[in-house]
């Protein structure tokens, strides 16, 4: 199993009871202007799950790692994550990223690790690749659990 895998298991097992110690209130409370409550950070990262469940599964049969990307900030405004059940919200989190995890340990290692030409990990990943090196769905896969672990740190939820 690829350590991310683990690394993902573990943030999600540990920030679950932290998330619901929360409460509905301190869920709602942005930490300033122009930020994201922690509601709209779990729901971020149920978008940030979605669209890459997508592309976790479509890289195993393309030759590329080309994807669509997102507006994040209107995702979160149309879909008013602020006043979602935050019960709900934990749940729809969780769960996705159990599947996730799961889908993550299926990738046999030869197609986690063949490198990619073409790609556009320098727009999508949280840490870039630059376009002109090749990348890897491994590569790509690990980047979306080091992303979880910032926001869940940006909650004050630290992960390790």
């Amino acid at each position: 199993m690829p350590e991310y895998v683990a690394e993902l298991l573990e943030a999600i097992h540990e920030a679950t009871p932290a998330l619901r110690g929360m409460g509905e209130e301190r869920s709602r409370v942005r930490p300033g202007p122009g930020k994201w409550c922690p509601r709209e950070i779990i729901g971020h990262l149920i978008d940030s799950a979605s669209n890459n469940h997508q592309r976790f599964v479509r890289a195993q049969f393309q030759d590329d790692l080309v994807f669509s990307g997102y507006e994040q900030d209107a995702w979160v405004s149309v879909q008013r994550y602020r006043d979602a059940p935050w019960e709900e919200l934990i749940a729809l989190w969780y769960n996705f990223n159990l599947h996730i995890a799961r889908i993550m340990q299926l990738v046999p290692k030869d197609e986690r690790d063949r490198p990619r030409a073409r790609h556009n990990l320098d727009e999508l990943a949280w840490k870039p690749v630059p376009r002109d090196e090749p990348a890897t769905l491994d590569y790509f896969m690990n980047d979306y659990v080091a992303h979880l672990k910032h926001h869940l740190t940006q909650i004050g939820i630290r992960p390790d």
